[in-house]
């Protein structure tokens, strides 16, 4: 089972590119996007990204309630 999983086709649609955030040496960029992954619905999705968007880095991906946590938690942080 675990082997069928990890042999899986990943697919996704980006949704909607909301921003970028930083860039890596290889000049991919860190970005947060809502992604639709595996056909399900589009959730807010922080990963680094190539130029075309075709291959992308391990990232997390967030509900709408997460990054509203989120939010919070990074609002009341001292940087």
């Amino acid at each position: 089972m675990a082997t069928e999983e990890k042999d899986r086709e990943v697919t996704f649609e980006l949704v909607e590119h909301i921003g970028v955030f930083g860039k890596d040496t290889k000049g991919w960029t860190r970005e947060l996007n809502k992604v639709a992954w595996n056909g399900g619905p589009a959730k807010f999705d922080v990963r680094n990204w190539d130029d075309k968007h075709q291959k992308m880095g391990r990232g997390i991906t967030l509900t709408k309630e997460e990054l509203a946590e989120f939010r919070e938690i990074l609002k009341d942080m001292t940087l």
